[in-house]
């Protein structure tokens, strides 16, 4: 098995060396054992645990919930970890109604703007403003 230092870790994992110290702090990966006078040495297993960190943090999991997921990866608990898998999915559909809200209602603004000319108010900053703001100028 091929034996790595904590930069050699990051650089095969993709992450930076503060990445690596950060996840040990966060307890998602183990410092191994530093023998006396020597340096720590990772193995491929860490480096695949690093991956599999990064893989779930861009699939919008939070430390934590990777921490659970770390624990289940046995193989006997898919259950367990489906039910986290559809808790984040909810979330995920959430968050893209209200991107989805979001977008409608900038698109409006945008379509009011490009209906103005002349010298009158903005509406996009209009509608942005508190009500009464105006009145005070």
């Amino acid at each position: 098995m091929q034996t790595f230092t904590i930069s050699g870790l990051a650089q095969h994992a993709g992450v930076h060396v503060e990445t690596i110290r950060f996840y040990q702090r966060r307890g998602l990966l183990a410092a191994p054992e530093k023998p006396l006078g020597g340096i720590r040495r990772y193995g491929d297993p860490d480096v695949a645990r690093v991956q599999f960190i990064k893989r779930a943090q861009h699939l919008g999991f939070t430390l934590g919930e990777i921490a659970l997921l770390l624990r289940l990866d046995d193989g006997a608990h898919c259950a367990d970890a489906r039910v986290i898998a559809v808790h984040k999915r909810d979330e995920v559909r959430k968050r893209l109604a209200d991107l989805q809200r979001i977008e409608a209602a900038l698109t409006q603004l945008v379509d009011r703007c490009d209906a103005r000319r002349g010298k009158v108010s903005c509406p996009l900053i209009a509608a942005l403003q508190p009500p009464g703001a105006r009145e005070d100028r």
